[in-house]
């Protein structure tokens, strides 16, 4: 059975200007770096996908192209049809997006930012109560509920982002480092909620650093360096000789000879 195409990603490149102090911190007389460079991959609907790459190589910028945060220069993406670039109203209407660089306002409760993006994204009053007493329980929020986001916990902090970005139960989520300066039990907590959103029929699409983290939830994974997909496939392909690391750090080598 043929998988379908949810999201499909077509030569996006992304340049940023550079301060003459970044020149000088990357040591480059070129004014522009190219966080992006003519990216192309697709995911199917029901799988995890992975972006693997260190910090740098352009995972984050991918993301916020992806979820109509900033446009590329050129290339375009397709979420279940909608056009990152032509129709990001639509595309926002699909898509759950967390990523550790866009923070919750601290004088705001999770009880409030909940009903605020429930509100936002249009859904009904019943809905939201329902799903909010569901996720606040699920991740223990509800004892936190009317307490403001700048009193929690980071761990606290990261499960209210987690929750907030689901509240109008999307089909397509987009997580930008969802375990990033977690703790242990807590990193666990999102990594168990991640499997469970897969097996209710979700595409997750998500950028990480960490092999364990794509070793245990991610069916495909593209590795991402200098801001170029170098390499694009199931886990099991990747790792049928060798584990991630080190499939990896193979990749790494061939390019750089």
């Amino acid at each position: 059975m043929e998988q379908k195409v949810i999201l499909k990603a077509q030569n996006l490149r992304k340049t940023f200007k550079l301060s003459k102090k970044q020149q000088a911190l990357e040591k480059t007389k070129d004014k522009k770096k190219v966080a992006v460079a003519d990216l192309t991959f697709s995911a199917y609907e029901g799988e995890i996908f992975g972006i693997l790459g260190p910090n740098g190589a352009g995972k984050t910028t991918t993301l916020r192209m992806l979820s109509t945060l900033i446009k590329p220069d050129s290339g375009d993406a397709w979420v279940d049809g909608a056009s990152v670039v032509n129709e990001p109203e639509k595309v926002r209407e699909k898509i759950g997006f967390l990523t550790s660089e866009l923070k919750l306002e601290d004088f705001f409760t999770p009880n409030y930012l909940f009903d605020f993006f429930s509100e936002l994204h249009g859904v009904s009053p019943e809905d939201r109560d329902r799903r909010k007493a569901a996720m606040f329980k699920r991740f223990g929020i509800d004892e936190f509920a009317e307490v403001k986001v700048g009193n929690l916990s980071t761990g606290m902090k990261q499960k209210a982002s987690l929750v907030i970005s689901l509240v109008h139960d999307p089909d397509i989520i987009i997580f930008d480092e969802p375990t990033n300066g977690l703790d242990v039990l807590t990193a666990r907590v999102v990594t168990d909620f991640l499997q469970e959103l897969k097996g209710q029929g979700k595409t997750i699409i998500l950028s990480t650093h960490i092999f364990s983290l794509v070793e245990k939830l991610c069916d495909r994974v593209g590795v991402v360096l200098d801001g170029r997909m170098v390499v694009c496939d199931t886990l099991a392909e990747l790792t049928k000789d060798c584990d991630l690391e080190e499939k990896f750090f193979q990749i790494c080598q061939e390019m750089e000879g």
